[in-house]
């Protein structure tokens, strides 16, 4: 099995490419070792001293470490977790809910602005290794949670408000701001 590795705009998180696939379905956020129980990778990986945070793509994964540890030294050991992983067959979750939809149906609004970041900004953000997800749309405002490299990511506020919000703006004239939210 080879890895790939790729760079994102945060310095502080690498995207590896294990050539197959991480997610059947949707992403997956680990900003902490809270809630890793779910997922075997995410647990192993945070094993791994200087693992801040994990996080699941449709083909890949993504990294981020603390200050205090070097790429140098983390990347090899994140690599081998990553191929054992994947060699001995083991799933990247456990016991999966599809708790992507409430049953409410949403307003013609809140749908339009879903379809837009579903065909338009959320393949970008996956490029650099992250994801960005609809929270809620209140008075005019859309809040986003951003995740994998994207989160705490320092070109994530430029991204937003001149990426995100100008093209929401442009096509849906109830959208007045955007704004992140955890």
């Amino acid at each position: 099995m080879f890895i790939q590795t790729e760079q994102t705009p945060n310095p502080a998180t690498l995207k590896f490419i294990p050539g197959v696939q991480v997610m059947a379905r949707g992403t997956a956020d680990f900003p902490s070792p809270e809630g890793a129980e779910r997922s075997p990778l995410a647990q192993t990986l945070f094993d791994v001293s200087g693992v801040r945070a994990v996080f699941f793509g449709s083909d890949f994964v993504t990294v981020s470490k603390d200050d205090a540890h070097d790429w140098q030294v983390l990347k090899p050991m994140i690599l081998g977790a990553i191929m054992d992983h994947f060699m001995a067959g083991r799933p990247v979750l456990l016991n999966v809910d599809d708790d992507n939809d409430e049953g409410a149906e949403d307003s013609e609004v809140v749908s339009q602005i879903k379809e837009l970041l579903e065909t338009r900004v959320r393949p970008a953000v996956a490029q650099d290794g992250g994801d960005i997800v609809f929270r809620a749309f209140e008075d005019g405002v859309v809040y986003l949670s951003m995740q994998g490299a994207c989160a705490g990511c320092p070109s994530s506020t430029a991204t937003l408000k001149m990426g995100v919000e100008n093209m929401l703006r442009h096509y849906i004239s109830e959208v007045e701001a955007v704004y992140p939210v955890p």
